[in-house]
């Protein structure tokens, strides 16, 4: 997985930093494409440090009508959440009030989110700043962080309708 190239605007200016989504999806099988997931998280490199970033990012995510922890929002169901995604010619556009990001998506992931008509998103508080944008991520390193506990516990969990242009 390579990271997307997506920065928060000022980010020193900002607690929250640099802002950055992954995509990853899992693996097909005979009848089905796979999960797609994205997941959305700071490199904790803001103004004040990482632990500020991380309750700046709390925060961001409650005042967007998202909590933390186990809760799963469906936003088909869950209406008033300020959320959308865009997947349209090897990109998401993920669009959150804190964050605007496109991110190149590898083909067998747009096939999945075609096929569900969702995409599972992770908002991360806390900061993971051994994922660059536009460096690789090995799978191991993305499995074990997106797999800590401790991690998934200070995330929002989100099902995301798949928009597409229409043309």
């Amino acid at each position: 997985m390579t990271t997307s190239p997506v920065a928060s605007s000022a980010r020193s200016a900002s607690p929250l930093g640099t802002l950055t989504v992954i995509p990853w999806s899992s693996e097909p099988s005979a009848d089905s494409a796979g999960t797609p997931f994205l997941m959305a998280y700071s490199l904790g490199d803001g103004r004040d440090g990482p632990e500020a970033g991380r309750r700046a990012m709390r925060s961001a995510l409650e005042n967007t009508g998202l909590s933390l922890g186990d809760r799963l929002f469906d936003l088909e169901r869950d209406t008033g959440i300020n959320a959308s995604l865009l997947v349209e010619g090897g990109s998401a556009v993920l669009t959150l009030p804190f964050l605007k990001a496109r991110c190149p998506v590898p083909d067998e992931w747009g096939a999945a989110a075609r096929e569900s008509g969702k995409v599972y998103l992770i908002c991360s508080a806390r900061p993971w700043p051994e994922a660059v944008p536009g460096r690789p991520v090995e799978e191991e390193r993305l499995r074990a962080f997106v797999s800590d506990e401790e991690m998934l516990a200070d995330s929002a969990h989100v099902l995301m309708p798949v928009r597409r242009l229409q043309g």
